[in-house]
């Protein structure tokens, strides 16, 4: 059995200033939104934050940007933040921008044990400045080394007491392969069921890879109820 917690602030309390986090989600979807907020409620600093983007001004990764907590971002795509383009044009936040589908293979060989590995994209750009590159039947790859966290945040719509986990749909996005990557995995979830109430072929991340668990409503911001009016 895992360790269930109650309270969002307990279950990130032993984050410390200079940590490295990993967090789901793809934009706004799938991103564990009260694990966050405790984060910001804890004043941690100086954190480098590993994840596909930064969120909003107002929401998500957003709060711990505008709250100056974040030291380093590693993720690959920050267009939606002004706060980040302010932070970055003045020098306040280091940025390490990587290709979506480089950002996902580092994080997957870095929760499968693989050091790093070569690939094709960033060949002749700023990307693989600074990297070894090789040739490999005529064609040249950069090494990219794996990446892997303190603790990493991930959300999911079902979890049980041993955390095996379900995602819902679309919400799945980084949240399998960030769950593998760290050191400390909690996993945020919508629903704690009973152990063997999940169906096994079913689950998509392994209890092995989480260590605390803790249900939470999250607000789901673009999310929307559509409801049909009918007349008698």
């Amino acid at each position: 059995m895992k360790q269930v917690f109650t309270s969002f602030d307990k279950v990130v309390s032993d984050i410390k200033d200079g940590s490295t986090i990993m967090v789901g989600g793809f934009g706004l979807c799938g991103i564990p939104e009260n694990a966050i907020n405790a984060l910001v409620a804890s004043g941690v600093k100086d954190l480098t934050v590993i994840s596909n983007n930064c969120g909003v001004d107002d929401f998500g990764l957003g709060l711990l940007l505008k709250n100056k907590q974040i030291k380093k971002m590693i993720g690959s795509y920050v267009g939606e933040n002004k706060e980040f383009e302010r932070q970055v044009l003045e020098g306040i936040i280091e940025v390490e921008l990587t290709p979506q589908g480089t950002l996902a293979e580092k994080i997957r060989a870095g929760g499968a044990g693989i050091p790093a590995f070569f690939t094709p994209a960033g060949v002749g750009t700023q990307i693989a400045e600074g990297k070894e590159v090789r040739t490999f039947h005529g064609k040249e790859y950069v090494l990219e080394e794996s990446l892997t966290a303190d603790f990493s945040f991930v959300r999911a719509i079902k979890g049980d007491r041993m955390g095996n986990l379900v995602y819902n749909k679309t919400a799945r996005n980084f949240n399998p392969i960030i769950a593998a990557a760290g050191k400390v995995t909690i996993a945020e979830v919508e629903e704690i069921v009973e152990t063997g109430d999940l169906d096994p072929n079913y689950i998509h991340t392994p209890s092995i890879y989480v260590q605390r668990i803790i249900q939470g409503n999250q607000e789901k911001r673009i999310e929307r109820r559509t409801v049909t009016t009918t007349s008698n």
